[in-house]
């Protein structure tokens, strides 16, 4: 296979059960809750068709219905709002069924991100695919996926997106040991630790939800063990591919300094959605003003403390 292998297929896995907005994800999907407006899945399938990938394999698992029927067609809704004249609204409900060419498939067993993609083998075939997970949202004014595209048509490997963070943070994340290419917009990836102990950490290096995979982490997968809480990680058959010379050998990482917004647990989902919100034009200008009055009132009430950032 050349490294020029065009790339047009997303895996999003979105079995997880969502257990940390219990009792909000009790019969809605995680990947349901809105952020803002819109549902936190639709920014990830949007971030896959802008950067120009057409077909999107969710893998997913109980109670996921609401995905597959967020981005059909409603035609009754679409109905009522013609008829209303609504022509905004209209175009925002169509968009979320013709983004892109979306298929589904159940992981079955809860086996982890790694069996997760694996599932994915027969729909992606031996071509370079993209993984997006939904806890990530990549600011649509960043061009994270367009950049780790290239860098995986320029190597022929395997690419993964990195983020600098606070040292003493790093043990929550998959930790990447790096090295340092002269001259190039991207780092070689020597090997990857699961949540480290900050002694222990190669860097402060975390790795993020984005991956654009060569097809060779298929064999891989099929032959990774069950690893830390009896799960097949991603990140063990990635350690595997960093050490191989052999096709699709190698991986590479993108060191991402744009706007993310983590929707992993409750307080950073409350952040991701106030941040996206003072960014947009039709509610930024009332909701700032705001925001300052709340953090003046915070301080008044804590004894003039410093407000907590938001």
């Amino acid at each position: 296979m050349s490294h020029g292998e065009f790339i047009r297929k997303a895996v999003i896995p979105v079995a997880g059960l969502g257990t940390r907005f219990l009792p909000a994800t009790k019969a809605m999907p995680k990947e349901m809750l809105p952020v803002v407006d819109q549902p936190a899945i639709q920014y990830v399938v949007e971030e896959a068709t802008r950067s120009g990938l057409s077909d999107v394999l969710m893998i997913t698992g109980r109670n996921k219905r609401a995905l597959e029927d967020h981005f059909d067609r409603v035609p009754f809704i679409e109905q009522t709002l013609e008829n209303k004249g609504d022509v905004e609204k209209l175009a925002a409900v169509r968009q979320s069924s013709e983004l892109a060419d979306i298929h589904y498939l159940r992981q079955g067993d809860p086996k982890g991100l790694g069996h997760a993609v694996l599932r994915a083998r027969q729909h992606v075939g031996e071509e370079p695919f993209a993984v997006l997970l939904g806890d990530d949202l990549i600011d649509a004014r960043d061009t994270l996926l367009t950049q780790m595209m290239e860098v995986q048509q320029q190597t022929g490997g395997s690419v993964i997106a990195l983020m600098e963070v606070e040292p003493e943070k790093i043990g929550a994340y998959g930790c990447a040991d790096v090295t340092i290419i002269p001259g190039r917009g991207f780092v070689q990836v020597n090997g990857l630790v699961e949540k480290p102990a900050v002694s222990e950490a190669p860097s402060n290096l975390a790795v993020i939800g984005r991956y654009v995979l060569h097809p060779s982490v298929f064999d891989v997968l099929e032959q990774t063990e069950p690893g830390r809480g009896g799960e097949i990680q991603l990140t063990d058959a990635l350690q595997v591919l960093a050490r191989s010379k052999g096709p699709g050998g190698g991986v590479y990482a993108v060191v991402f300094r744009g706007r993310r917004y983590d929707t992993g647990d409750k307080l950073s989902y409350i952040k991701a959605v106030v941040s996206l919100a003072v960014e947009r034009a039709d509610l930024g200008p009332e909701l700032r003003p705001w925001i300052l009055e709340l953090a003046e009132r915070i301080q008044s009430e804590a004894g003039l403390l410093p407000a907590a950032t938001v």
